[in-house]
């Protein structure tokens, strides 16, 4: 059965957890927020649950927590960022106050970084920009999961796309999605759970769908390059899938390209994880008065949830209010924890003597 855990005791039990892996207390702080929020907001995928990820990346080499990232170069609008392999809150948390302070002085600022590590939810850095009146921008690449249109071998990440654009009601528009059908976390949580997955979010070594989380996770960490996600749209190019493959590669070049740094096929290969973001935030006042920009954006949204519904149906919902309502929830009755992650939360507990009794 699941539990509710209160915010503030998760957050010092994880931050706890993290300076027992090694983290300097002010990043173990950064990155169990960054963690805890994905929980309270109910996406387990980047919550919590990925402790254990973490864990083995520092034990790998790919990620160094005491590392900090540097800029390379620095133009009025633009910054190359090197993460120099750092734990990937911190080098985002970096990039993105560079894009906001650009554009605070000049209109627009963007970041595109090499050498990271996993950032969390893509989110989490671009409503920083909503919060100012700006539009914010987060990508990343990923570990190889996906496999392009017509191919079967794994070669681009889960790639995921952030923008948030301010408005005048209580959360801004914030469209966070992976490119491939889910987010390779959301697999992991299903295995933790010991479930099956629904068809069509992967395929195996023969490129044919499978529901089997367990099959296709061993084979996923198995030295066979074949089987992995499918990006939206699903195989071929009927259903779009060929779209959703192009957001991906376009994510990698915003990324890997721009950064000269490696693409999703050559992370996790040398030194660190080697993986790239790009981070962008632009001012509303390059387009009139803000107020009145988010006032008009609300107006928008409004016609949105007020069209028809479909039959059964009670609410559309604006990209960002599941999350928000799931964070108030959170805050109030707890942040929910299954079974499978309250028990690596208490192995956790143990193995660091960290008392844990939510």
């Amino acid at each position: 059965m699941d539990a509710r855990v209160k915010y503030d005791e998760l957050t010092e039990f994880t931050t706890k957890v993290l300076e027992g892996m090694g983290y300097p207390r002010e990043n173990a702080e950064l990155t169990a927020w960054v963690l805890v929020e994905a929980d309270a907001r109910g996406i387990s995928s980047h919550g919590v649950g990925r402790l254990d990820f973490y864990e083995k990346n520092i034990k790998g080499g790919f990620a160094v927590p005491t590392a900090k990232p540097t800029i390379v170069r620095e133009t009025g609008v633009g910054a190359l960022i090197d993460g120099n392999h750092a734990v990937g809150s911190v080098v985002a948390k970096f990039a993105m106050e560079k894009c906001i302070e650009k554009a605070e002085k000049v209109g627009a600022g963007f970041a595109t970084v090499r050498n990271s590590n996993h950032f969390g939810m893509a989110g989490l850095w671009a409503e920083k920009a909503a919060a100012r009146d700006q539009i914010g921008m987060s990508f990343t690449n990923t570990r190889i999961c996906a496999i392009p249109t017509f191919g079967r071998q794994r070669i681009l990440g889960t790639n995921p796309v952030c923008v948030a654009i301010p408005a005048a009601g209580k959360i801004p528009f914030m469209l966070d999605m992976a490119t491939t059908t889910v987010a390779h976390g959301k697999i992991e949580v299903y295995e933790r759970r010991d479930a099956e997955m629904p068809l069509g979010w992967v395929v195996d070594e023969r490129g044919v769908g499978t529901t089997d989380t367990k099959a296709f996770q061993k084979l996923f960490w198995s030295k066979s390059p074949d089987g992995g996600h499918l990006f939206l749209g699903g195989e071929g190019e009927e259903l779009g899938g060929h779209n959703g493959y192009g957001l991906g590669l376009l994510v990698d070049l915003l990324c890997a390209g721009l950064s000269m740094g490696r693409w999703s096929y050559r992370t996790f290969s040398g030194t660190g994880s080697g993986i790239a973001h790009f981070f962008g935030a632009i001012h509303l006042s390059n387009f009139g008065d803000p107020a009145e920009i988010k006032k008009h954006v609300e107006g928008i949204l409004e016609e949105v949830r007020g069209s028809h519904r479909a039959e059964g149906q009670e609410r559309i919902y604006i990209h960002g209010e599941k999350e928000s309502e799931a964070h108030a929830r959170s805050l109030r009755e707890g942040v929910e924890v299954d079974d499978s992650c309250m028990a690596l939360l208490r192995g956790y507990g143990k193995k660091f003597g960290i008392p844990f009794t939510p």
